[in-house]
């Protein structure tokens, strides 16, 4: 299969568009399977699909949350991607979803949603360019993986590729030139240790949805 791209002039569109998409498919699994799952990204970038997200009207006491990656630091702290989940997005209408902690994932697995993001490095989850680690996420059965950054702050743990690419649904939310350009050249390159989220783009098992601004 190959990566869909969606293309918005405007962030506030692509969250319209992609929060929409999202509401979509945790209804239906939740009228198939009487709860859903999603897993999503930290940072900055998907904050403003969080609100959105969390105005959505659906069933979200049946909803469970996690998260592709986290830094090894206290639940309270601004740099933790829960801390993030729980300001952000855990509130409104989304107050009741249930947020599932990365060590306690297993049991949910294969998830239904996974949103992922992109560094300017084109590092995905917590897979960092040519890591010692990689060669293990990329080829464990394992779900997580413990990763120690050598340029970024904190050690993390992080959702492996075989997590990843066996969730139902794979986005990929990016905003900017800057990761845009960083995106066209993952996808036509073939060198997933120096540009991991071409492991998730390129693989030919799996769909990938882009939005993109």
């Amino acid at each position: 299969m190959s990566s869909i791209l969606k293309a918005f002039d405007e962030s506030s569109e692509l969250v319209e568009e992609l929060s929409s998409q999202i509401a979509i498919i945790l209804k239906k699994e939740i009228l198939r399977k009487g709860f859903a799952t999603i897993l999503v990204s930290g940072g900055s970038t998907p904050k403003k699909l969080f609100e959105k997200l969390s105005n959505c009207s659906l069933d979200w006491s049946n909803v469970k949350v996690g998260l592709v990656d986290e830094r090894v630091v206290d639940a309270t702290s601004l740099d933790s991607n829960e801390n993030l989940v729980k300001t952000y997005l855990l509130k409104n209408k989304a107050s009741d979803a249930q947020f599932i902690n990365m060590q306690n994932q297993n049991d949910l697995f294969p998830f239904d949603i996974i949103v992922l993001g992109m560094g300017n490095d084109a590092h995905t989850a917590s897979l960092f360019p040519n890591n010692e680690k990689l060669k293990e996420a990329f080829e464990t059965k394992d779900l997580t993986i413990n990763i120690t950054p050598s340029n970024a702050p904190y050690n993390r743990v992080s959702s492996t590729l075989y997590a990843i690419k066996n969730c139902e649904h794979i986005f990929l939310h990016i905003e900017g030139e800057q990761k845009f350009q960083v995106l066209q050249k993952a996808l036509k390159n073939s060198d997933i240790y120096n540009m991991p989220i071409s492991a998730v783009l390129n693989d030919k098992d799996i769909q990938v949805e882009v939005y993109h601004t």
